[in-house]
């Protein structure tokens, strides 16, 4: 992996825990020479993961839509700045120069992006891993709606384990490494019960 998609909100959480994680994970993929891309914005997370991997001498790409970089929230200090017409066209801007993707902590937008890499990877338009920086447990609840997709018949085991998650970011790196993409169908065939 040379390139490694970051999804992280570009605000910094009430507990500074996450920002605590941001800073050491951009600190560590910068020690790794691996190039960070992210949403291109300076404050919250993604400033926070930037920045780390600036001060560390690492190299950082940020893509970004147009109305945001008019409401000026692009960060300036990053190497290269993308700019996309339209979200859309961000994720697939993203999808096309990363080796891998890893979530942290967000909103919407950042389940946005982690939903269209899964589902890319469902599909087996994509084979690259995904990982989520699980930090304080904060996706646990959609680690167990993953899990009960699967249970209810909406989601196929193989699918559900493209997801590597852990809290510790060497391990994390280690699982995305290590990672075979499956070869199923994403089609769940069950027969309803009358």
């Amino acid at each position: 992996m040379k390139k490694i998609a970051i999804f992280c909100g570009a605000s910094i959480g009430f507990n500074p825990v996450y920002a605590n994680a941001a800073h050491d994970l951009g600190k560590f993929l910068a020690r790794k020479n691996i190039e960070i891309i992210f949403g291109g914005g300076k404050f919250g997370m993604m400033g926070t993961i930037a920045d780390a991997a600036l001060q560390e001498g690492g190299t950082v790409t940020g893509v970004i839509p147009d109305f945001l970089k008019l409401e000026e929230i692009e960060h300036t200090g990053v190497q290269k700045m993308i700019t996309s017409k339209n979200m859309a066209e961000r994720k697939m801007t993203i999808s096309k120069i990363v080796d891998g993707y890893i979530a942290l902590p967000g909103g919407f937008g950042t389940l946005d992006e982690l939903m269209e890499a899964l589902t890319l990877g469902q599909l087996q338009i994509e084979h690259k891993p995904i990982g989520i920086l699980n930090t304080n447990g904060f996706y646990n609840p959609l680690i167990a709606q993953f899990d009960l997709m699967v249970k209810e018949g909406f989601l196929k085991l193989e699918n559900r384990n493209m997801i590597l998650v852990n809290e510790r970011i060497e391990k994390l790196f280690e699982m995305m490494q290590n990672y075979e993409a499956p070869k199923v169908s994403k089609v769940v065939h069950t027969v309803a019960s009358k």
